[in-house]
C-alpha cells in the first residue's frame, strides 16, 4: 500500500494501528507508521479527529500514562462483564490500603507505609502489587540499610485510564465517597 495522503488516509493507518495494538500506542510509536515520519503536533491534531469521529460508538479513544488506545466506553462493560463470567480479581483492604499509600505519597519505604497504616507490611502484599506490576522500585533511600523506595508505575496509571498522578481524585473528595484510606 502506498503512504498515506490524505487527511482521511492518516487517520485510516492510525485507528488501525491502535485498534489491533494490545498495549497503548506512544506519539513516537505511532510517527514510526509513516516513513516520513509525522510531527507530534500534526498526530496530536489526528488523534483529536480520531477521537471526534468515534464519539457516538461504542468503543472511545483514551490517552492513557504509556499512549493512546481504544477502549470500551463504560455504558458497555455491564454487558461485557457477561462474556467473562470468572471474576474479577479482589485485593484485601491491607492492599488497597499500601497501593494507596503509594500511590499519595511516592517514593515510599516499607517503614513509610507501617507509620501510616500502623502495622507491619506483609511481604506478600507488596509482591502482589509488583508482579501485577502496579509499583515498582525506584531507587533506595540513603538512610542505615538502604531501604527500597516504591512508587506507582505507568501500568497502574494505564490500568485506572490516568495520564499522571494529578489525574487522582483528591483525597478529600474520596473521604466523602466514604472510601476508606488511611492517608
Amino acid at each position: 500500500m502506498a503512504e498515506p495522503q490524505t487527511i482521511q488516509s492518516f487517520k485510516n493507518v492510525l485507528e488501525a494501528a491502535l485498534l489491533s495494538s494490545p498495549e497503548p500506542l506512544s506519539l513516537d510509536d505511532m510517527a514510526r507508521l509513516f516513513d516520513g515520519g509525522v510531527a507530534r503536533t500534526t498526530l496530536r491534531m489526528l488523534l483529536d479527529e480520531l477521537k471526534a469521529d468515534w464519539n457516538s460508538r461504542t468503543l472511545e479513544l483514551t490517552q492513557v500514562a504509556s499512549g493512546w488506545r481504544f477502549q470500551t466506553r463504560a455504558d458497555y462493560l455491564p454487558y461485557l462483564a457477561r462474556l467473562s463470567p470468572e471474576r474479577q480479581q479482589r485485593y484485601s483492604r491491607a492492599t488497597m490500603e499500601t497501593l494507596a499509600i503509594i500511590a499519595y505519597r511516592q517514593p515510599v519505604t516499607r517503614g513509610d507505609i507501617e507509620d501510616v497504616r500502623g502495622v507491619a507490611v506483609n511481604p506478600n502484599v507488596v509482591r502482589t502489587l509488583q508482579e501485577r506490576g502496579w509499583i515498582d522500585v525506584v531507587g533506595h533511600r540513603e538512610t542505615p540499610g538502604r531501604p527500597a523506595l516504591y512508587a506507582t508505575t505507568k501500568t497502574f496509571l494505564d490500568d485506572l485510564g490516568l495520564r499522571s498522578l494529578d489525574e487522582l481524585p483528591a483525597l478529600e473528595v474520596l473521604a466523602q465517597q466514604e472510601i476508606p484510606l488511611p492517608i
